[in-house]
C-alpha cells in the first residue's frame, strides 16, 4: 500500500531587522508577532518572511493600515517594501555564499513623490522565501503607550496570513538631525546616468532628482554634503538658496520635521576667489559653522601631503572660518606638521582601533592634542580597508562571528550598524562615506567595486521602468536602513551619558564591541544592548526633572519587572521580539526577556545568528564573556 503524499505548505511568519531573508532559505519560521519599542519621531524596521512551500505563492500582496494605541499611525509614517535581490557572482569575503541577496526596497508608496509604485504583487516559487520589508514611524506628537497594527499578507487561491506588530512607543522623542554628523556624498554624474541615460544634464533636469535624494538621506538621518551652483555670481547663489535652502535650515518636507544637513561641503574649484565666495555665503546664511573643504584624500606621501599642505595654506588665507577637512591619521598629522591646516581629522576605523603595530589599542586618546585646539573635530570613515580593495583579497580579522564594520550587500547586517557605535566610544563627532551612489547605474544588477559588493552605493534609481509609478525617485537599500538604525543607536548612547551615566553607556558599547574589529555576526546582540540603554535612560529621567532629556521629554516605564510569556506579556507562543522589548521592566527584566525570547526564537527557526542569511544548519550555544546577556545563538 502506498503512503499518502503531503506537499510543505506555504508559510508566512514575523522577523526582525537584523536578519537577511535569502531566496534559498530551506526553513520557514512560525512566528506571527513581533514586538517593537521606539521613542516618539523614531524609526523601527520589521520583516515579514514568506516561503512558498513546495507549490508556492502567486500574487502576493501584503496590506498594513496602520498601528492603533493612543492615537493611529498610518499613512506616511508606514511604508511597506518588497525586497529586490542583487546577484552575487563573486563574495565580498570569502566564506560568505554567492547567490541572491536581498537589498532594494521597493516601496509599496514612495516616501518622496508618494505615488503608488510595484512592490506587489510578487511571486514566492515552490522552495524559495521571499521577505516584505516595514517601516513604521512614530510621529513626534505620538503619545506614548501600545500600539498594535496587523499586516495581512494574500495570494491566489485563496491564501491568507497574518503577522501582528506590536510597538511600545516610550515617552521620549529623538532629535530630526542627527547629533552625529555625516558626509555621504552622492555623484551628479552618476544620477544623470542611473535617470536619464546620459552623463550630461541640464540643473533643470538634475537638480529635482538631487533634491528628493537628499531628502530621502535626511530620513535616513544622513547628509549629502557636495552642493553645486548652477551659475556663478548673485544669482547662482539665489539659485542655490532656493534648491539647498530648505535642507540645510531644516524646512524640507521629510517625516522627521525639521531635519536639517549636518555639513556642507565646498564643491568649487579650489581658487582664492571661488572660497571666499562660499565662506560668505554660508556666513551670511548661518551655515558657516556646518561648512568645510576637503583639502584632500587619504594623502599617503611627501608629495602628496605637499599638496595638501598648499590647499590647505590657501583655504585658511581666502577663506577664514571656513573649517578644512582631510582624511588623516594622528601619526600622519604629527609626522607631516599638518596640525594647525586641519580642523576636521578623519581617519579610518581601522587606524582607530586596528590590528597593526602602529593602531593597537583604542586610538583615541592620541588625538587629544589635536582636539585641544577649538573648533577641531575627529570624525571617522569606513573603506574597502574593511574586506580588501583588490579582487581576491581580504582581511583575516574577518573571521566568522567578528570583523570590521561593512556597508557591503553581502555581509551580515550587524557589519553595517557598528559604525556608530564605534563613533561614540572614540568620541567622534562625525562620520564620513567616500560615495553613495557609485554605481547607481547598475546597482539593480551589479555593484562590484573596489573588492565588495555595494562599495559606494547605497541607492538605488528608481525609475518608472523599475518600480513603476511616474516620477523618478531615489530607492532606499537595506543597508540604508540599518545605517539608519545605528545613527539613532548613537542617539540612545549619547542620551544615556547626557542625562549622568556615561560609565554605562560605554560599558554596553564595549560589551557589544570589544574592539573595532570583532564586530559580531548576530545581529540581536545589537537589539539586546539598544534596550538596555533605553531601559537605563528612563532609570535616569523619570522623576528626575533635572535631568537632559532626548528631544525634551523623558521615558516613562514602571520598573516593576514582568514574567515573559506570562499572561499578555510578550514572550508568548508565536513571538519574533526582534526588535525591541514591552515596556515596565528593570535592566534585569529586560536583559531576562529578551536573551529567552531570542534564543527561543532562534532554537524554533533553526537560524545562523544574527545577521546572516538564514539556514538550517545547527549551531552550539555560547555566551557572550563580557557582559549579562546570554548569545542566544540556535540550539540543536
Amino acid at each position: 500500500m502506498a503512503w499518502p503524499v503531503y506537499a510543505a505548505d506555504p508559510a508566512v511568519w514575523g522577523e526582525g531587522m537584523m536578519v537577511k531573508v535569502r531566496p534559498d532559505d530551506t526553513t520557514p519560521g512560525s512566528s506571527t508577532e513581533v514586538r517593537l519599542t521606539a521613542a516618539r519621531n523614531e524609526f523601527v524596521s520589521f520583516q515579514v518572511a514568506l516561503h512558498g512551500g513546495d507549490l508556492g505563492l502567486r500574487g502576493v500582496r501584503a496590506h498594513l493600515p496602520g498601528l492603533v494605541g493612543p492615537s493611529t499611525l498610518t499613512g506616511p509614517d508606514v511604508t511597506l517594501y518588497r525586497q529586490a535581490y542583487l546577484t552575487i557572482l563573486q563574495a565580498s569575503e570569502p566564506g560568505q555564499p554567492l547567490g541572491r541577496w536581498p537589498d532594494g526596497l521597493v516601496p509599496d508608496t514612495d516616501e518622496i513623490a508618494r505615488e503608488p509604485r510595484n512592490a506587489f504583487p510578487f511571486d514566492v516559487p515552490a522552495h524559495e522565501a521571499r521577505a516584505v520589508w516595514v517601516d513604521v514611524h512614530v510621529p513626534a506628537s505620538a503619545p506614548p503607550g501600545e500600539y498594535t497594527g496587523t499586516v495581512t499578507v494574500e495570494a491566489e487561491g485563496g491564501f491568507q496570513r497574518q503577522v501582528t506588530a506590536r510597538l511600545t512607543v516610550v515617552d521620549a522623542a529623538m532629535p530630526s538631525t542627527s547629533s552625529l554628523a555625516s558626509a555621504f556624498p552622492l555623484l551628479p554624474t552618476q544620477v544623470c546616468r542611473a535617470h536619464l541615460g546620459r552623463s550630461e544634464c541640464t540643473p533643470a533636469e538634475l537638480q529635482p532628482l538631487l533634491v528628493r535624494y537628499q531628502q530621502l538621506s535626511l530620513e535616513h538621518r544622513l547628509t549629502q554634503p557636495k552642493l553645486y551652483l548652477t551659475r556663478p555670481g548673485p544669482q547662482g547663489w539665489s539659485e542655490f538658496d532656493a534648491t539647498w535652502g530648505p535642507s540645510l535650515d531644516g524646512t524640507a518636507p521629510t517625516r522627521l520635521s525639521g531635519a536639517r544637513m549636518t555639513s556642507v561641503e565646498y564643491a568649487g574649484p579650489f581658487t582664492a576667489g571661488g572660497l571666499e565666495a562660499f565662506a560668505g555665503h554660508m556666513r551670511e546664511r548661518g551655515w558657516l559653522e556646518r561648512a568645510h573643504a576637503k583639502i584632500g584624500d587619504e594623502p599617503f606621501d611627501a608629495l602628496s601631503f605637499q599638496l595638501v599642505q598648499a590647499t590647505g595654506t590657501l583655504v585658511r588665507q581666502a577663506a577664514p572660518g571656513l573649517r578644512t577637512l582631510l582624511t588623516v591619521n594622528s601619526l600622519q598629522l604629527k609626522r607631516n606638521a599638518m596640525e594647525s591646516l586641519v580642523d576636521i581629522a578623519v581617519p579610518l576605523v581601522n587606524h582607530l582601533e586596528g590590528t597593526t603595530p602602529d593602531y593597537l589599542g583604542d586610538q583615541s586618546p592620541t588625538y587629544a592634542d589635536f582636539l585641544s585646539r577649538p573648533g577641531t573635530e575627529l570624525w571617522m570613515y569606513q573603506s574597502c580597508s574593511s574586506h580588501g580593495c583588490a579582487p581576491g583579497s581580504h582581511m583575516p580579522e574577518n573571521q566568522p562571528g567578528s570583523g570590521w564594520p561593512s556597508y557591503m550587500v553581502d555581509r551580515p547586517s550587524a557589519k553595517a550598524r557598528a559604525m556608530q557605535w564605534l563613533a561614540f566610544l572614540f568620541g567622534a563627532s562625525g562620520e564620513l562615506y567616500y560615495e553613495t551612489g557609485a554605481l547607481l547605474p547598475t546597482a539593480w544588477t551589479d555593484q562590484y567595486h573596489f573588492g565588495g559588493n555595494g562599495d559606494g552605493t547605497l541607492f538605488y534609481a528608481g525609475t518608472p521602468e523599475m518600480i513603476g509609478g511616474k516620477t523618478d525617485v531615489p530607492v532606499a537599500s537595506l543597508r540604508l536602513k540599518l545605517i539608519r538604525q545605528g545613527m539613532q543607536d548613537y542617539e540612545w548612547l549619547k542620551a544615556v551619558s547626557d542625562a549622568g551615566d556615561p560609565a554605562f553607556a560605554r560599558q554596553v558599547a564595549r560589551e557589544l564591541l570589544p574592539n573595532a574589529w570583532q564586530v559580531p555576526d548576530d545581529g540581536a546582540l545589537f537589539d539586546a544592548a539598544r534596550l538596555r540603554l533605553i531601559q537605563r535612560y528612563g532609570e535616569l529621567t523619570t522623576g528626575n526633572p533635572a535631568a537632559p532629556r532626548m528631544g525634551g521629554a523623558p521615558v516613562s516605564m514602571p520598573l516593576e519587572p514582568q514574567v515573559p510569556g506570562g499572561p499578555g506579556q510578550p514572550g508568548g507562543e508565536g513571538n519574533a521580539n526582534g526588535c525591541g522589548a514591552a515596556p515596565g521592566v528593570s535592566v534585569a527584566g529586560v536583559l531576562l526577556w529578551a536573551a529567552w525570547a531570542l534564543g527561543r526564537s532562534r532554537r524554533a527557526r533553526g537560524r545562523r545568528p544574527g545577521g546572516g542569511p538564514r539556514s538550517s544548519s545547527r549551531h552550539s550555544r555560547s555566551k557572550r564573556v563580557n557582559g549579562a546577556v546570554p548569545r542566544p545563538d540556535a540550539a540543536p
